[in-house]
């Protein structure tokens, strides 16, 4: 049996929205979500943006919960009529649709009455799941077992993933740690390639950058493993140095 603390826990995001595709929203959930489920011990292997498109969307979900241990949505479970995320869920996994009776009691109790059939609508649940609590607006998100649907506002967002804190099995966290010089990439590639191949447990990660009139890159690794982040960081910091490059500690 594998030990869960040593297992890679593995999750997907689905985007869904025309607001995204069309280039009028952009998507704050997708790094946030990284950065959360790293803390979770789980690593975010996909990322999907969908239209507002049933069939696509329930492809989309169907095929990242084959692949992956959690799958998280953002966008569409409004009370408008293109908030179809909860009926295109429910047909892909063939459940019929469902008025929550808790969901209901909670809008009832935030609108004070004021429950139009509109706001009705965000207690639409696939039959058999459970609610994710909203501090910000009451509408809860939805949990299906390993699926997640969840508001695109990335502040709700940021409200329901709060609410699943140290509740999904998982891993050790994901560590981070970075240098910043003032190389081009081209001359290190070499370096990089070689470190990489010999510490495969670490990821190696190069993100370039333009400012104050020259160019330079941010080296990004990443590892559960604290004692083995700190030695490669340590042996690629002493190698940029060595070859005469500026490199320092953290990002630049």
């Amino acid at each position: 049996m594998v030990d869960s603390a040593t297992r890679i826990w593995t999750a997907a995001l689905v985007i869904i929205g025309d607001e995204i595709l069309s280039g009028r929203t952009q998507d704050a959930n997708l790094s946030y979500l990284g950065r959360w489920l790293n803390l979770q011990g789980v690593r975010l292997k996909e990322a999907r943006v969908v239209p507002d498109d049933a069939q696509m969307i329930g492809n989309a979900v169907k095929a990242c919960l084959a692949a992956h241990d959690y799958v998280f949505t953002t966008g569409g479970i409004g009370p408008t009529h293109d908030d179809i995320t909860v009926d295109a869920v429910a047909a892909a996994l063939d459940l019929p649709v469902i008025y929550h009776p808790e969901a209901l009691a909670q809008l009832e109790h935030w609108y004070k009455g004021e429950l139009t059939e509109a706001r009705r609508r965000m207690a639409r649940v696939p039959q058999g799941a459970d609610l994710l609590p909203n501090p910000e607006t009451g509408a809860p998100g939805i949990r299906l077992g390993r699926l997640f649907l969840m508001a695109g506002v990335p502040s709700i967002t940021q409200g329901m993933l709060r609410g699943l804190d140290g509740t999904l099995a998982g891993g050790k966290p994901v560590e981070t740690l970075a240098i910043g010089a003032w190389t081009p990439e081209s001359r290190v590639a070499d370096m990089l390639s070689d470190l990489q191949r010999a510490n495969q447990d670490v990821q190696i990660g190069s993100y370039p950058f333009w400012r104050e009139g020259r160019g330079g890159a941010n080296f990004v690794l990443r590892a559960v493993d604290k004692e083995k982040l700190r030695t490669v960081r340590d042996m690629l910091l002493a190698q940029l140095r060595e070859a005469g490059i500026d490199a320092v500690e953290g990002e630049i």
